[in-house]
């Protein structure tokens, strides 16, 4: 009888600062997207169309919410507790700190396989329709469709290969010019750079050490009528306004539900046909690192809880701020390992698909380490 009080007055204190903490995350993190609301709305939208365009963009928020409410909340929470003495009265009644802490992992659990359906299902399901909806509008970045190590088609008259890509620098260029008869110039580049006006949907592509095999505009498949011009520089003037709403958009590894990802990590090469050999093992790589970060992220609220409590009983103070800045330390911790594997995608010899479960399994080593040791 008095566990399931115990456990009532746990789970209830728990779930109510997790939800004010989850309501607070989210309006923090949605600031930015009241101001693009705005200026959606100035250009003429719909006050539905918009709500509905943020509406998919829920799910990809909560992916992150969870996790950090969870943690913030079990530091505030256990600090509490242990601050008024209330740690010390359970333990000193017979209750073990596994057992006092138990419905707050039994609920966390809870909440990783919630996650776990978000990241899997939800989010991404949510992220290309919301791609879909900004590409009917004309509001999609078309920057975002140039894929690294693949030949793109989305453009009009033009099919792109980009080596490497960083914001609007581009290096190792491919480039296939198509008129009503074929191929109209090849077009070989080391570098360069893409300034896109989303007023006139004009993409101006500036190509530096350019090599250009121009063909025949009659005769395209004529090779022998084909010249070959070398430049320092290439100017390239894409009209985009028509391209939105012809071509199909194409899924990238982030709009995948996790078995469309799981299938193209093992099948990257039927997935990819237009993929360079030597940029399969790189896609293999980035498709295997965005299934664990999903993964991991999903278990994270679970690791957050076995060592936010223990965390939160040892500060032993009343402050908020003590338990924001462990959270805040071990959420930099947590999401530092995610950058890092998505930065090592161009090294899959380095394994960066596993770094992302560094700060789990850690999370839940220590923690079950300092729980023993407070038991």
């Amino acid at each position: 009888m008095m566990m399931r009080v115990l456990n009532q007055y746990m789970l209830g204190d728990f779930v109510k600062n997790f939800l004010l903490t989850a309501v607070v995350l989210t309006f923090v993190m949605y600031v930015g997207a009241v101001v693009q609301a705005i200026d959606y709305m100035s250009r003429g939208i719909s006050g539905l169309l918009i709500m509905k365009i943020f509406s998919l963009n829920i799910p990809f928020t909560l992916s992150f919410v969870i996790p950090m409410s969870v943690l913030t909340t079990v530091l505030l929470h256990f600090g509490r507790l242990s601050a008024d003495g209330e740690i010390t009265a359970m333990k000193a009644s017979g209750v073990s700190l596994w057992q006092i802490a138990s419905p707050i992992l039994f609920i966390t659990v809870l909440l990783s396989i919630l996650c776990l359906y978000i990241n899997a299902e939800l989010s991404p399901n949510s992220h290309f329709a919301r791609r879909q909806m900004l590409r009917d509008l004309g509001e999609e970045d078309p920057l975002a469709l140039l894929e690294e190590g693949q030949f793109v088609q989305d453009f009009p008259g033009v099919r792109v290969y980009i080596g490497k890509k960083s914001g609007t620098h581009i290096e190792d260029i491919i480039l296939y010019k198509f008129g009503e008869k074929g191929s109209e110039a090849e077009v070989f580049a080391h570098s360069g750079t893409i300034d896109f006006d989303r007023e006139s949907r004009i993409m101006n592509i500036n190509l530096q050490q350019v090599r250009m095999t121009e063909f025949d505009k009659d005769a395209p498949g004529d090779t022998t009528k084909s010249r070959t011009l070398s430049a320092e520089s290439y100017p390239l003037v894409l009209d985009l306004n028509q391209m939105m709403s012809k071509s199909p958009i194409h899924k990238k590894p982030s709009d995948m539900n996790y078995g469309e990802l799981l299938y193209a990590a093992q099948n990257t090469r039927r997935q990819f046909p237009d993929l360079l050999e030597k940029d399969v093992s790189r896609r293999r790589a980035k498709l295997a690192v965005e299934a664990s970060q999903r993964l991991a992220l999903s278990l994270s609220c679970f690791s957050f809880a076995l060592i936010g409590i223990p965390l939160g009983i040892r500060s032993n103070r009343r402050e908020s701020s003590i338990g924001i800045g462990i959270a805040l330390v071990l959420l930099f911790l947590f999401y530092l390992f995610i950058i890092i594997s998505d930065a090592l995608v161009d090294r899959p010899e380095w394994r960066p698909d596993l770094l992302p479960w560094i700060p789990v399994l850690g999370c839940q080593l220590i923690g079950v380490i300092l729980l023993n040791k407070q038991r």
